[in-house]
């Protein structure tokens, strides 16, 4: 068997049996399928039980967020690959068989990301994986935009963990996710610390998905979410870019903190941003810092690169759409 697919759950059992039946009709049934529930408060356990006896399923103590759940399930593999799911989505039948065929082209690639669409709106891309830019964002790929724009395979800077097939054995090398983030950018830090390592994170328009998009948290916005992304996304240039880098790019992260600190002060949020970027500064110093090498200075340079290819498609693609809105 060469894939496990690792459900991450909590309070989901209206999304279950959309993710898990659409799982039955894949063109290969060459994987099996790990459900790590976080202590759910509905009937996800018992419906899962009764419907899906098929699906290994591990019930933990407590809520401990997404990173736990899903290195419960990566420790659990045995298999060449692991494909993380988010239980909001629907698989289109050739979705796995698509993932494994990609991942399979090179030994250097870490992780594949699927082609996530819109449920609710079917015409509409939700993610074709991140990139990250000079400005501190991680920008998801794609996001509202038509399905034309997201058509060609490419480089990204790392999959969206919803729906992306990874190599296991990576992680013996560069570490589980950090469970420090509980949740939000976790995907974007692990990307990052694939790439310090010299693999590759890549887009596969033809892996298809349907999500339903914020079915555990709620919304796009929120108090706990964006307190914990602005936290997190600290962590994350703390743990992965070399202070030399840091110093290189301080006027770019300065402006984009800046200007995400606006952003949500016209939304309302302006205070848990604040809050969390104060919290990721104060606790930065328990996540575990990568090791600056010299036998790695091309890697850092191709993600400097990529930085900035990253900031100029988000410049494109934003004017792109304020015409398109137009």
């Amino acid at each position: 068997m060469k894939t496990t697919i690792i459900i991450p759950n909590y309070n989901g059992m209206k999304f279950l049996d959309d993710c898990l039946s659409s799982l039955r009709e894949q063109t290969t049934q060459d994987f099996q399928i790990l459900i790590i529930d976080n202590h759910s408060e509905d009937d996800s356990v018992s419906f899962l039980k009764t419907n899906y006896p098929e699906a290994r399923l591990i019930v933990l103590n407590r809520n401990y967020g997404f990173s736990r759940a899903v290195n419960e399930g990566i420790r659990l593999a045995d298999t060449p690959y692991v494909l993380l799911l988010n239980n909001d989505t629907k698989a289109d039948p050739g979705f796995v068989e698509t993932l494994v065929s990609e991942i399979e082209t090179s030994p250097r690639i870490f992780s594949v990301s699927s082609r996530m669409i819109q449920m609710y709106h079917p015409e509409l891309m939700d993610s074709a994986g991140d990139n990250y830019t000079l400005l501190g964002w991680a920008v998801n790929r794609g996001v509202g935009r038509p399905l034309a724009v997201s058509d060609e395979p490419s480089d990204v800077f790392s999959a969206c963990a919803g729906a992306a097939i990874y190599r296991r054995g990576v992680f013996s090398k560069i570490g589980l996710f950090d469970e420090h983030h509980f949740a939000y950018l976790e995907d974007v830090d692990i990307g990052y610390r694939a790439r310090v390592y010299g693999y590759e994170n890549i887009y596969c328009p033809g892996a298809v998905v349907y999500h339903v998009g914020s079915g555990t948290s709620g919304s796009k916005y929120n108090t706990f979410k964006v307190r914990l992304a602005a936290r997190n996304n600290v962590y994350l240039l703390y743990k992965n870019m070399p202070s030399i880098q840091l110093f290189i790019n301080f006027p770019f992260l300065v402006t984009g903190f800046a200007l995400k600190y606006l952003f949500f002060i016209k939304r309302g949020f302006g205070r848990d941003y604040r809050e969390g970027l104060v919290e990721g500064l104060r606790t930065r110093e328990r996540c575990r810092k990568i090791p600056l090498s010299l036998t790695r200075a091309r890697y850092y340079i191709d993600i400097e690169i990529s930085l900035i290819q990253g900031t100029i498609e988000y410049v494109k693609d934003y004017f792109s759409r304020k015409l398109f809105r137009n």
